[in-house]
């Protein structure tokens, strides 16, 4: 099949970096116009490499968190709150990049429907509970009512007194039972809110992220900041305290809330199998068919 072991190994190596590649541009969403200053450049692409290593560094880690969930048993709640564009779907999107999609998936649940509406407040979040061996990440969570609902009048002054009652004990029955919950507030200044959504404005790949509520919450600023003071006073409990990410630098964010994340579960490197790659089986009488050339996609690159 090579020619060589050398090939071999060549091979293997391209294609890893064929998958860095595409890991890489995804920090693309992140572009800006590179400084022309010569010793500005060399800053800015030693920050980068920089920035890239301990994402690297902190994602290894990550698949050894994995292998100890799953080894363990160990059930985990991640709740990612925050203003619109404070970066919560950026660090998500990098815990879960390597990461085994059946062992440790993301819950973004859209607005309610009118049965759900009618439900349990909690019940469409419980649904999406772990079981043992899995970590759930919750863009946004049942403190949607601490938030939106009550900003924007989605729900009423008694749903929203009976939600702070009742979420301090919801909390600790998922503790009880288990799972360990951890709860991250991602914050941002005014201004910096300001210069993200002008940029998604401009950006035609990013203007899907800007919804309506969204361009409402620009002008809504200081009931957003009462609503998440009020939050943070009375649901930080021992059992499920509020942790704060400092995130106006969303790659210091990323680094600085999955450094702080490892350092939550006591977890080790789980000894794997030597894993050796069988040998095809070859049969003399086998024979491929002749794919039909119609339904081949055409190679336009």
């Amino acid at each position: 099949m090579f020619d060589s072991q050398d090939e071999l190994l060549r091979r293997i190596h391209t294609d890893l970096m064929d998958g860095y590649d595409e890991e890489l541009e995804m920090e693309m969403e992140d572009r800006v116009d590179e400084p022309q200053d010569a010793e500005a450049l060399m800053q800015h692409k030693a920050a980068r490499q920089q920035y890239f290593r301990e994402l690297f560094r902190l994602q290894a880690e990550l698949v050894k968190l994995q292998d100890w969930v799953v080894a363990t048993g160990h059930k985990v709640v991640i709740v990612f709150e925050g203003r619109d564009a404070a970066g919560k779907g950026g660090v998500i999107k990098r815990i879960t990049q390597r990461l085994n999609p059946r062992v440790c998936r993301v819950a973004a649940l859209p607005a309610p429907n009118d049965r759900e509406r009618t439900q349990w407040y909690f019940q469409r979040y419980a649904a999406h509970l772990p079981a043992a061996g899995e970590m759930v990440l919750f863009d946004r969570s049942w403190y949607n009512r601490a938030g939106v609902e009550r900003v924007m009048g989605f729900c009423s002054d008694e749903q929203y007194e009976e939600f702070f009652r009742s979420v301090p004990e919801f909390e600790k029955m998922l503790v009880r039972s288990g799972i360990q919950l951890i709860k991250y507030w991602f914050s941002i200044s005014d201004e910096e809110q300001h210069l993200r959504f002008l940029g998604r404005i401009h950006d035609p790949l990013k203007q899907w992220k800007l919804s309506p509520m969204d361009l409402e919450s620009r002008r809504r600023w200081e009931l957003y900041t009462k609503a998440k003071e009020v939050m943070l006073e009375r649901t930080h409990i021992p059992e499920s305290p509020w942790w704060v990410v400092q995130a106006d630098d969303k790659k210091k964010a990323r680094l600085n809330c999955i450094h702080h994340l490892l350092e939550q579960m006591p977890y080790g490197e789980v000894e794997r199998a030597t894993i050796t790659l069988p040998e095809r089986v070859r049969h003399e009488g086998y024979r491929r068919h002749q794919v039909p050339g119609e339904i081949y996609v055409p190679q336009v690159y």
